[in-house]
């Protein structure tokens, strides 16, 4: 009996030896900012698709999203999620960046964005911008370059508004304060000036836009997914299956919690707030319409190859 035993013990650590060590996750630092285009990351954080996919990645906040390339070019981010106009005017400067996954598309069917004036500040129409003060979250960034291109389709000239760089969260305090006139801003944060009478919509100018164009897009250095090319390719699934679970109507209420958890806002708040459909994996052809909107603004000094973009 003894000797079972001990047959069966040295049986079960020879096993122990050969079996290999799992291995260790890769950790990722990701940067978002204060907007429902993350939807599937933030379900992807919580419903636990990072982990089966053995990536350990923690959510950063970053408060304006022109910031994000550098972010990631210091190591600060792994990935982060700049609008596409940040992205390729960082691609534009010389930064090595690629994209991993997708967020937010555009629909004409979603109005969580727009032109919100401040209370008595007179704006009605796109001609009524100019020479006014507007605030924006991110120069160069998705809501900058898409309003710019609203008001040239109106035959204003953008470069007679003044537009200044702010965060969504003080969005609110500035059209108060009468810091600025108007902002360009995205729900929560619209939903919250509107119900408060600090602002009121001017324009739900976002329904010009084509359907189906990216909002969001997730990016990394190009020799960090060369390094990790597993891992980017499971963030990229991850985030896939996050989108899978966002867009089924049962899982409403573990998404907008999911949402409420990442961008700190209550119940009553995110219930009323709608979601971008999500584009988990971007294209060539979206790329290239992002380069025509800015090159039509002149914001590109290179020829940018979209091609070269996409990390496979």
């Amino acid at each position: 009996m003894k000797r079972r035993t001990a047959l069966a013990s040295l049986a079960a650590t020879a096993c122990a030896v050969a079996l290999p060590a799992r291995a260790q996750s890769t950790k990722i630092v990701f940067g978002y900012t204060a907007v429902t285009d993350f939807t599937s990351v933030f379900v992807a954080a919580e419903e636990g698709y990072f982990k089966k996919r053995n990536i350990d990645v923690e959510l950063k906040f970053i408060p304006l999203n022109s910031t994000i390339p550098a972010a990631i070019q210091s190591d600060s981010l792994q990935i982060g999620g700049p609008t596409p106009s940040v992205f390729l005017q960082s691609v534009d400067g010389g930064l090595d960046h690629v994209v991993v996954a997708g967020g937010g598309v555009t629909s004409k069917a979603v109005t969580g964005f727009g032109l919100v004036a401040r209370a008595g500040a007179g704006i009605k129409t796109p001609q009524d911008c100019v020479g006014k003060k507007i605030g924006v979250p991110g120069l160069g960034a998705f809501l900058h370059v898409t309003f710019r291109a609203w008001l040239k389709e109106n035959k204003v000239d953008y470069k007679k508004v003044n537009f200044v760089e702010a965060s969504f969260p003080q969005h609110g305090d500035l059209l108060r304060g009468g810091s600025v006139d108007a902002v360009v801003t995205a729900d929560p944060f619209m939903s919250r000036i509107t119900d408060s009478g600090a602002g009121y919509v001017a324009s739900y100018y976002s329904t010009f836009l084509a359907e189906g164009n990216p909002t969001i897009i997730h990016t990394a250095k190009r020799e960090w997914v060369q390094k990790n090319p597993a891992a980017a390719k499971a963030f990229r699934e991850a985030v896939v299956e996050g989108a899978a679970f966002m867009q089924q109507p049962k899982n409403n209420d573990k998404v907008r919690a999911a949402i409420g958890k990442y961008i700190k806002l209550p119940p009553e708040v995110l219930a009323k707030v709608q979601l971008s459909p999500p584009g988990p994996v971007v294209t060539e052809k979206q790329l290239t319409y992002w380069v025509g909107l800015m090159k039509d603004q002149e914001m590109l000094q290179t020829t940018i190859d979209v091609t070269k973009l996409i990390a496979k």
